[in-house]
Parts: C-alpha cells; sequence; structure tokens
C-alpha cells in the first residue's frame, strides 16, 4: 500500500508564506488611488442588437460630456457624466463613414473620418460639431463642417490653446498584399488645422513626412499624435519605429528620431497553455503605438509594435530622442502577478500596450499605459530623473482603446472596442483616498526555491511572478485559517493547486504545487478541490462523457500531498453514458477514515434526470461506491437567455453544504449568482439503478451574490466558480476569468464575513 505524505501541504503553505514575508510590496502604497465608480456598456446608447465599440474617447472642456468613435456602428456616441458615478447615454449620431478618432477644442468635436474606397485611394474627412447644440437636441445634431483631409486620418488631436489640431493621416498599408510589408503607397502625412474663425473656415496644412525614417522613407504611415503647451506635435510613425516633432504655428518639422531596439528577458514567448517566464527577445524594435506628453518636453509612448517589434512595455523620450527610460518587462509581469497575462498571444506581442496617456492630478503627474490584449491600464507615478513609480492596476473591458484622464474632475476614462465575450464599455474611475479594491488577487514574486513546487524555467536567484489566471474552485486549509486553496481549469495545462494568503489585501497566491502522475504534469480540467484530514487532497476534473467528439471522463482524483496523482475514479458506466454536455463542477467531504465520504456537484441535467434537477454524487472510497441525490436548480431569468447549474460545493457539516447557483450571463443581464444550504439530514441516497427517482435535497437561500458582484462597478462577470469557509469561519468567494480569452481577465476575490 502506496504511504501518503500528509504534511506536505502544510509545509507547502507555510513555506510559501513564509517567504511571501520578505516579498516587496506590489505597488507604492499610497492612501490615494484610482477606484472604478462606473462601467457603461456602450450599446444602450443605441442598440444591443448591433455590434457596437467606443474606441476613441474624448470629453467636452468641462468634462462632463464623452463623446465617443464607434467605427462598426459608423456613429459617434454622447454620455452625460455630470454624475460620474451614474452616466447616462445621451444618444448617437450616424455619419457617412468609419471614425477612428475623436478630441474636443472649445465648443466643437472634431471627428476623424474614413471614407477610403480602397487602400489605393484613401480619403477622409474632419467633421466638426457643435457640442452645445448636440447636446440640447441630438436629433438635430450635424456637422458644421467638414474639412477634406485628402487621405485616411487616423489620429486627431487638439493643442491645449486650442489654435490648432493636427490630423494624422495614415494611408495605412494593406496587410494582405506582400505580408503587409512596407512600402505600400500612397505616403501619409500629417495635417494640420487652423481654427481660428468658424469651422468652414478653417485653413488646412499637409506636411510632409517622407524622407525621415530609415525604414521606409517614402512611406511614413503616421499612427498617433499629441500636442504639448507650445505647440508642439508629436507623432508616431509606428512601423518605421520612428517619431517626429512637427512646430504647429510653421509646420517645421524640429527634430525626428528612431523609437530604437530593446532585448528582453524573463518572458513567455510561446503559447503552449503554460505561463513560463523563461523567454528572451533579441533586439526588439519598439513600434510606439500612442505617446503621450509627460509635462512639456518628455515624452511617452506606448511600444505595442506591428510589422517587427513590439517591446511589451513603454518608453520615455526626451524631446531630442534622448532615452530616458524604459519599462522593460514590467508591464509583461504585471499582467502575470495580476491574473491578466493573455498567454495565447506568447509568441505575438504579449500584453500588447497600445494606449498612453499622461495628466497631472495635484501635484502628481500619472503615466497611464493600457495593454490591449492583457484589458488593463497600468498607473504609474512620474517622478522625473528618476524611475516610474508603479502605483496600481485598473480593469478595462475587451481591448481597451481610449484613454482619457480628466484631472479637473479627478477621473481616468477607459474605453473599450471590442465585444467578443463581453459588451463594449466605459470604465469610469475617480482620484479618490483609501486603497483600490481592484485587485482583490495578486500573486507574489518568488525565487524557483520560495515557489516550493513552482516549475517556471527561471534562474533561482531571480523574482519573478507566480503565473495564474481561469481560478475554478476554492477549498479551504483544516487548520489555518489564513490559507484557501485553488486551481485552475483546462485553460492552462499543468494543473496546479496554488496557495492563498488570505491575511492581506489583496490576498496572494503564495505557492503553486505541480500535479504530477507517473512523474509527469497532467492537464486535467479542475473544477473542484477539498483538503483531507490530515493532508492530501480531493480534485474533480470536468469530462465531455458522450458529448460530440469527447475524449476525456470525469474524474474524482485523489491527490496525496506533494502533488502526485494518487488514483483516478471514474463513474459507473452506466452513469457515465447518460452524459451530454456539462460534467463535474465541485467536490467536498466530510468524515476521516472509512467514514470518509465525497461529494460532487454536477453542473447540469444528465440524459433521464428530471427537468432543472442536477445531480449531487455521494462517493464512498472505502467502498468504492457511487450514489446520488437530486438538487433543484432555478429556472432561467436573464432576457439573453443562456443556462443554469451548479459551479460549488462545499461541506459546512456532516449533513449541510453549501453550493454556487448560477447563471451562464454577464453583464447587464446576468440574474442568478447566488449561494445556497441545503441538507441531507434523513435522506438516503440511491444508486444508479434508480435513476430519476434519487431524494430531492430542499435548499434554502444563503447570499445573493448578484448585487455583491455588481458593486464592483464593472462588467458583471459570469463565472461565479469557488467558495469556501476558511478554519475561522470566514467565508470566500472567487471567479474565473477564462485565462483573459474573450474575457475582461478581471478576477474578484469576495470576503463575505462569517458565514450562518
Amino acid at each position: 500500500m502506496r504511504k501518503k505524505n500528509h504534511a506536505a501541504p502544510i509545509a507547502f503553505a507555510l513555506g510559501a508564506l513564509l517567504a511571501y514575508t520578505f516579498t516587496p510590496a506590489m505597488a507604492d502604497g499610497t492612501s490615494t488611488q484610482f477606484e472604478r465608480i462606473a462601467t457603461y456598456v456602450v450599446c444602450e446608447n443605441s442598440s444591443c442588437a448591433e455590434t457596437t465599440a467606443a474606441e476613441i474617447v474624448a470629453a467636452s472642456h468641462d468634462g462632463r460630456t464623452l463623446i465617443y468613435t464607434d467605427s462598426p456602428g459608423k456613429a459617434i456616441g454622447f454620455v452625460d457624466i455630470k454624475d460620474p458615478a451614474h452616466p447616462k447615454g445621451l444618444g448617437t449620431v450616424k455619419l457617412d463613414g468609419e471614425p477612428t478618432s475623436v478630441d474636443v477644442a472649445g465648443r466643437y468635436a472634431l471627428v476623424a473620418v474614413n471614407t477610403r474606397e480602397s487602400f489605393t485611394n484613401p480619403s477622409g474627412h474632419l467633421a466638426v460639431f457643435d457640442l452645445l447644440e448636440c447636446r440640447a437636441e441630438l436629433a438635430s445634431c450635424s456637422p458644421l463642417a467638414k474639412l477634406d483631409m485628402g487621405g485616411q486620418p487616423d489620429s486627431v488631436a487638439v493643442s491645449p490653446d486650442r489654435r490648432y489640431a493636427a490630423v494624422a493621416i495614415e494611408n495605412e498599408r494593406d496587410e494582405d498584399l506582400n505580408d503587409g510589408a512596407l512600402p505600400q503607397l500612397p505616403a501619409g502625412f500629417l495635417n494640420i488645422v487652423d481654427l481660428g474663425g468658424a469651422p468652414s473656415s478653417w485653413a488646412v496644412r499637409a506636411i510632409d513626412l517622407t524622407g525621415l525614417a530609415a525604414i521606409a522613407p517614402e512611406d511614413p504611415e503616421p499612427e498617433y499624435v499629441k500636442i504639448n503647451r507650445f505647440n508642439v506635435a508629436a507623432v508616431t510613425l509606428q512601423e518605421n519605429n520612428h517619431v517626429v516633432l512637427v512646430y504647429l504655428p510653421t509646420g517645421k518639422i524640429l527634430t525626428h528620431f528612431s523609437a530604437g531596439a530593446m532585448s528582453l528577458d524573463h518572458i513567455d514567448v510561446e503559447e503552449n497553455r503554460v505561463i513560463e517566464l523563461n523567454g528572451t527577445l533579441q533586439s526588439i524594435k519598439r513600434e510606439p503605438d500612442a505617446i503621450a506628453w509627460v509635462g512639456d518636453w518628455r515624452l511617452a509612448t506606448a511600444n505595442e509594435g506591428d510589422l517587427e517589434g513590439g517591446s511589451r512595455g513603454f518608453s520615455i523620450f526626451a524631446a531630442n530622442g534622448h532615452l530616458l527610460f524604459d519599462s522593460g518587462n514590467d508591464v509583461e509581469h504585471l499582467g502575470v502577478k495580476h491574473g491578466h497575462y493573455p498567454e495565447d498571444r506568447a509568441e505575438n506581442k504579449g500584453v500588447e500596450p497600445e494606449g498612453v496617456v499622461a495628466g497631472r492630478y495635484g501635484n502628481d503627474e500619472y503615466v497611464f499605459v493600457g495593454s490591449e490584449r492583457g484589458n488593463f491600464i497600468a498607473v504609474y507615478r512620474d517622478r522625473g530623473r528618476k524611475r516610474p513609480q508603479f502605483v496600481q492596476l485598473l480593469p478595462a473591458g475587451i481591448g481597451p482603446e481610449g484613454l482619457l484622464a480628466i484631472p479637473r474632475r479627478k477621473l481616468f476614462v477607459v474605453s473599450s472596442e471590442t465585444e467578443e465575450g463581453a459588451r463594449a464599455q466605459i470604465n469610469i474611475f475617480r482620484l479618490q483616498q483609501g486603497t483600490a479594491s481592484y485587485p482583490s488577487v495578486v500573486s507574489a514574486s518568488l525565487t524557483e526555491d520560495q515557489a516550493q513546487g513552482w516549475k517556471g524555467g527561471y534562474h533561482r536567484s531571480e523574482r519573478l511572478p507566480i503565473g495564474w489566471g481561469a481560478l475554478s474552485a476554492l477549498a479551504a486549509d483544516r487548520d489555518n485559517p489564513d490559507v484557501l486553496y485553488t486551481v485552475h481549469d483546462s485553460f492552462y495545462r499543468q494543473s496546479r493547486i496554488y496557495a492563498l494568503d488570505v491575511r492581506k489585501r489583496p490576498a496572494v497566491i503564495i505557492g503553486a504545487l505541480v500535479l504530477r502522475k507517473d512523474g509527469a504534469p497532467v492537464d486535467y480540467d479542475l473544477e473542484g478541490l477539498v483538503q483531507r484530514a490530515g493532508g492530501g487532497f480531493w480534485a474533480v476534473s470536468e469530462g465531455a462523457g458522450n458529448a460530440p467528439n469527447a475524449t476525456t471522463p470525469n474524474l474524482l482524483i485523489e491527490i496525496s500531498g506533494d502533488g502526485t496523482v494518487v488514483q483516478e475514479v471514474e463513474l459507473p458506466a452506466s452513469v457515465n453514458e447518460l452524459q451530454r454536455s456539462n460534467g463535474f463542477e465541485g467536490v467536498t467531504l466530510v468524515g476521516t477514515g472509512s467514514q470518509e465520504r465525497v461529494y460532487v456537484a454536477f453542473q447540469r441535467e444528465w440524459a433521464g434526470d428530471p427537468a432543472r434537477h442536477v445531480r449531487i454524487g455521494q462517493y464512498s472510497p472505502a467502498e468504492g461506491k457511487w450514489r446520488f441525490f437530486y438538487y433543484p436548480i432555478d429556472a432561467v431569468q436573464s432576457p439573453a437567455g443562456g443556462s443554469v447549474g451548479l459551479s460549488e460545493i462545499t461541506a459546512l457539516d456532516d449533513e449541510r453544504f453549501a453550493v454556487i447557483e448560477r447563471d451562464s450571463i454577464g453583464g447587464p443581464d446576468a440574474r442568478i449568482k447566488k449561494i445556497y444550504v441545503f441538507s441531507i439530514a434523513g435522506l438516503v441516497p440511491k444508486e444508479q439503478g434508480s435513476v430519476g427517482q434519487f431524494p430531492v435535497v430542499a435548499k434554502t437561500l444563503a447570499i445573493d451574490m448578484l448585487p455583491i458582484m455588481q458593486a464592483t462597478n464593472g462588467w458583471t462577470l459570469d463565472k461565479l466558480e469557488g467558495f469556501a469557509v476558511a478554519a475561522d469561519g470566514l467565508a470566500y468567494a472567487v471567479t474565473d476569468n477564462d485565462g483573459v480569452d474573450e474575457a475582461t481577465g478581471e478576477t474578484q476575490f469576495f470576503r463575505l464575513g462569517k458565514f450562518r
């Protein structure tokens, strides 16, 4: 008989706790941070039956009205944020082309509109709207003027003194032609618009940008533009890896410089569904997208990359092109630490910083860097000649594109353009006293020795964050109320048990135990976890049963304290053949030794089960037998449809259990995110021979989680996946972020107080 290591899980957790004690704090500890106060779902401004977006966002000069570009809708939208915690849609205005950017000059909104017929015949105009008239009567809102841009406009910026606008005329390349290689004419350029007088009389001056960059001097493709207080416009030529500074009053090019290249180490460069910070990239061109003035004589660039580059971070340059700072792998590591790392983009451009903006709030200058693929904003405090100080990470919608600082109202706004998994949205943050509520979970930065089983492939002396995401269960340590355990599902390979320190806010992942079978890592779809008396775990892996193309069964897995898989227990064949889709979704236990009973929650009904009745399986390890109860689930209530099922089960004592019951819908249409309690007292479970006649438990609502989840003021997350009651009686819950794949990437860890 195999000897089991019962003490290892406790040693694993306590060792990781000790290691974490000496880990530096993730941020600066400031008492003033940005807090999300509202999320506006863009489709509510027009029609949620259509695809919508909020690519670029601007604000009126009083900061009370937002104007955003909706490219798929060929419209601009208006949102009232007089009360920023309760934004109100004012409606949209249709355009005769695709809006690409917007900025505000006094009472006027300047909208860049792309009307090109083809890549070789680009065209567009600058549409000018009177904000006062549009706000008073949106139905009659129409352009006061349309200024011909002579090509395809991409970015527009207004000078702080409102005397000039600069428009980057990209004339973008066809990415399907010669693999997108440059040059592809006609060449782009910069337009300067003199804003004196009525809009219909505004003059447009074209500035030639050819002959500057070394890569494709005849095809500059300007991408983004920003203007400082001295009317100097900074323009990025992204594919050319170049920056140009133009003095707007005269149109003179003051200087231009290459954004340069750099090398990166300790990053994930392989899309293998494992976050491994063991890769390097050599001589990667920065290829900046957005650019921002930090003060008046320094420039921050978001180094997204395009043709041959993307350094996965941001840089700060002096106005003469001298490199003052580069973030290196910092932004990548922030994504990993916060569970926002898009592993399915590891071979491409990682977190892919696309947006950057700066703003002075009181005495502090902040730099905001937007990750298009990680769906977050990294906030830094500028410290002049010193290295910028990381302050916090802000969650965003999918594909955050527009970043807008509104310092006079202590607001920061993010707009997102993508709808895959969560509708396009506008997130509003306010700078205020106190610690921000997000993140609620981060991972520690440990050495390989400290990580107690984490296999990241990095040097033993290097401190790197533990990669994590897609948390799909929650389990209490039986003895230590400061430690919980969690796992990831099949989004990632190499199944792991993570130890979670809940003493601090945010909670900290302090170590990870790789599960191994016959010495090799295993790839389960873990959906439930519970610690056994004295050590070790039971876990469940969701299988597909007899669903089409099914290859994996539902498994109840016994795991020793060192992460070794002891045994895999399957359902009887007569039960397994009834599965059509969703399988095991949670596990818990009562008793010890020969009296140990393991309880498994099934997510949805199987063939032969009564409508809206799902199974609670009871497994006796001593007997090797399965028996079943039925649990009655709620009916679908969401206007968006979806399904309802279980996603967790937790034993409260020998007879009482808590379960998570939830619908599959997120956002405004979410309706069922609940924790119920049921008892099996007086009920006798039956084996499979009595299909459809298992005893039915009666449930009582313990916690309606929906208002708690909505109180985060973000997109309401659909996957409430884990629930646990610690040794001191405190209850916790956690959501699954789907590995940032067609999801916001946000993980919420809820502290629910004493569970009664």
